[in-house]
């Protein structure tokens, strides 16, 4: 007999739930388990996370979500009536089930929040079909009726859900709280309706944490979600019952005498049979002025018409470039993202917003030729490659800079550009990190402030809280002397990396070809009611094909509008940031004085001194300062401004290599120069060596490995010998 958990909350239910769901899931298989449900409070925050790493692990995902039902309708918002709530477990059974859950989870947010998100059952009857529905928890509508003594009301509230979901999709949810008067009487009277209504029974636990022994530390998080002292008897509890993820085998040996509430487990999981969409994209079509002729001709014609500006008509290895660039855009089915960034750019062009573009989108001369990025990737030797591979699709990702005080602007235009129910905002989760965990813990334990910010600052901002345990020794000593600091952090520790709170990212926006409540769950943003954001967060919102654009409000790019309207103002001038060019030797004089108080990147005194130091002559010489203050590449600064300067001679190893290297005099500081090494020098192709500089940017070892002998291999066959390309 098998048994599968369908009613479980991970930590996306917020202060609630302690499973974080790798944790979660490998536990189901160290039990047994090949299948396993999550149904976090009101939210449907962890559904691709939880299905993408279920499937990496051979476990079915059944998609679900305990909902909030609202005592009367959705609209009714009055205090003392409508505050109270009843839960009602919703299981996914397949794509028309996703679809309308979605839309269940959407509306209670978007439409009846009061204190929680809520449906109401007119809603309930509108988007019922494909989902399985159980009669929910002690705090299920039938539950209370049942704890209220009322047999006649019991029997009222069964039939008002029986005559909106299909008999077959509603089941009688037991739970397994031994400890609990309430649950063995409400479990009783559920056995007996089953029998009187021909409806089926099945067992659930309600689960909270993976482990017995963390319920005490779910005791402590249920004391920071209601800001109590986990010493005082007054606060919110559930101590008394076994929440964590319980071997199966334990419940199949309980309950040998109704073994059918076992069995329906199984029955359950076999109708649940849904899977996300892949490789799929669902970006919309941009509405050209032209409508008669298609994207990819407009698209074209928008090129080739600025291509005379910026080079020879007769350069044809630019020409190709092109039409190379076209090609493949074309064939990715990417020509609307790059209409639509273009469309963007206009409108702040044309409505004076400052903005900028970041990341790999310079190594386009489509995005260059279409305004999108100003640098030409000609003249800096730039990889189309690195920004979108042929040979490994992934959407392109353009970064989009706008002055801070603008945002909202452009994002109203897309709104309103776009329809606005196809366009939202996208969530992101504040993170219990090693520090604000200590804090948090020190705070609902009731033990001196003063405790928990010494733990806190002995904690690197960068690592874990295990991590500092082992390498600080102060820290150490203290976890060593100090009961209560040991208890602080022993919890914490358990606590590190469950969500917290949402927000709203700070860049991330999505468009869809159509209501996006199609596609992902929606919220209101925690910052105004006028924003919607998705439930899902941006690496989720892209693995689902969905077109996800970042633009981000600079507070730079607003003081530099208001410094254009001063120019304006005072010296009556406009200046066009467009045509300013990139040589000016007093902007050079200024960075080699370090006077860049202010200035984005290089106002930090460190960034000013090697400024100085490395004597900055022209724009090459800030790229290269820029790329190579970060950590690792810092490490190679002092060495780039003694080979600059002339104090020592790059060491080449080969004299190949001075080509890709002689402009970094000799450091390596791009990606595109390990590109351009693979490339020239490995016989790579450049979609080959994209892989090669993803491997070694993401730091995906069991990729580096196979790309280093890859590499070797290369290098060795292009006359290189062994001991020089290993050095490589």
């Amino acid at each position: 007999m098998k048994f599968t958990h369908l009613h479980v909350h991970t930590h996306y239910s917020l202060l609630d739930g302690l499973s974080k769901i790798p944790e979660l899931l490998q536990r189901t298989k160290e039990l047994g388990m090949d299948s396993l449900a999550i149904t976090d409070h009101g939210n449907m925050y962890g559904a691709v996370e939880f299905y993408n790493k279920a499937k990496e692990l051979g476990i079915k995902p059944i998609i679900g979500c305990e909902l909030y039902v609202a005592p009367r309708r959705l609209v009714d918002k009055e205090p003392h009536l409508d505050n109270r709530l009843f839960h009602l477990t919703a299981l996914v059974k397949n794509e028309t089930g996703y679809k309308n859950l979605i839309k269940l989870v959407s509306i209670s947010h978007l439409e009846g929040f009061y204190y929680k998100p809520r449906i109401d059952k007119e809603v309930l009857a509108k988007y019922h079909e494909g989902i399985i529905f159980l009669s929910g928890c002690q705090k299920g509508e039938i539950a209370q009726a049942i704890l209220d003594k009322s047999d006649n009301e019991v029997r009222r509230v069964l039939k008002s859900y029986l005559d909106i979901i299909p008999q077959d999709d509603f089941y009688l949810e037991l739970q397994h709280h031994p400890e609990s008067e309430d649950q063995k009487r409400i479990n009783q009277s559920l056995l007996l309706l089953a029998k009187e209504f021909g409806l089926k029974p099945v067992l659930t636990c309600d689960t909270h944490y993976i482990h017995r022994e963390d319920k005490n530390t779910h005791e402590v998080l249920l004391a920071v979600q209601t800001s109590s002292d986990f010493e005082s008897s007054e606060r919110f509890s559930l101590e008394k019952y076994d929440l964590s993820l319980i071997d199966p085998k334990e419940l199949i040996d309980y309950y040998q005498d109704t073994p059918e509430i076992i069995e329906n487990t199984q029955e359950i999981v076999a109708k649940c049979d849904f899977n996300f969409w892949k490789n799929q994209l669902y970006f919309p079509c941009f509405e050209n002025p032209n409508s008669n002729k298609p994207n990819t001709e407009f698209l074209r014609d928008l090129v080739f018409e600025k291509f005379p500006l910026f080079y020879n008509e007769n350069d044809e290895k630019s020409k190709q470039r092109l039409e190379y660039e076209l090609s493949v855009i074309e064939k990715t089915g990417f020509v609307d993202y790059f209409l639509i960034i273009h469309d963007i750019v206009n409108f702040c062009r044309e409505n004076k917003i400052p903005f900028n573009t970041r990341g790999s989108a310079a190594g386009s001369m489509v995005s260059f030729l279409l305004g999108i990025s100003s640098v030409d990737p000609i003249k800096y030797d730039l990889y189309f490659e690195r920004f979108l591979n042929p040979d490994r699709i992934s959407p392109p990702d353009i970064d989009l800079d706008v002055a801070d005080k603008d945002r909202s602007r452009v994002l109203e235009y897309i709104a309103q550009r776009y329809h606005r129910e196809n366009v939202a905002q996208i969530i992101t989760f504040g993170i219990m990190k090693a520090r604000l965990a200590v804090r948090d813990v020190t705070r609902a334990l009731g033990l001196p402030y003063s405790l928990g910010d010494q733990i806190s600052k002995m904690i690197p901002m960068n690592l874990t809280l295990e991590e500092a345990l082992s390498s600080i020794e102060e820290l150490k000593q203290l976890y060593n002397t100090n009961a209560d600091a040991k208890r602080v952090i022993d919890m914490s520790i358990k606590l590190e990396g469950v969500a917290r709170h949402v927000s709203t990212h700070a860049a991330g926006v999505v468009i869809s070809p159509k209501p996006l409540v199609e596609f992902v769950p929606l919220q209101h943003s925690s910052r105004s009611e006028d924003d919607v954001i998705t439930q899902y967060s941006k690496d989720y919102i892209e693995s689902l094909g969905l077109l996800k654009i970042d633009i981000l409000g600079l507070a730079n790019l607003t003081i530099i509008k208001q410094c254009l309207r001063v120019i304006r103002k005072v010296y009556d001038k406009d200046i066009d940031l467009d045509a300013l060019g990139f040589d000016d030797p007093k902007v050079f004089a200024t960075l080699r004085r370090g006077e860049t108080i202010g200035v984005f990147q290089v106002e930090s005194s460190s960034m000013r001194r090697l400024l100085s130091e490395t004597k900055i002559e022209n724009f090459e010489d800030l790229a290269a300062i820029l790329a190579l203050y970060r950590p690792g590449p810092m490490e190679f600064i002092p060495q780039y401004i003694s080979n600059k300067l002339g104090l020592t001679k790059p060491n080449y190893l080969d004299k190949r290599l001075e080509p890709i290297f002689g402009n970094t005099y000799g450091i390596m500081v791009y990606q595109e120069q390990l590109m351009r090494l693979a490339h020239d020098l490995a016989g790579f192709t450049l979609s080959e060596a994209d892989i090669l500089r993803k491997a070694v940017g993401k730091k995906n070892w069991n990729l580096l490995i196979e790309q280093k002998d890859k590499l070797i291999n290369g290098l060795m066959a292009n006359g290189f010998d062994k001991n020089k390309a290993e050095k490589i």
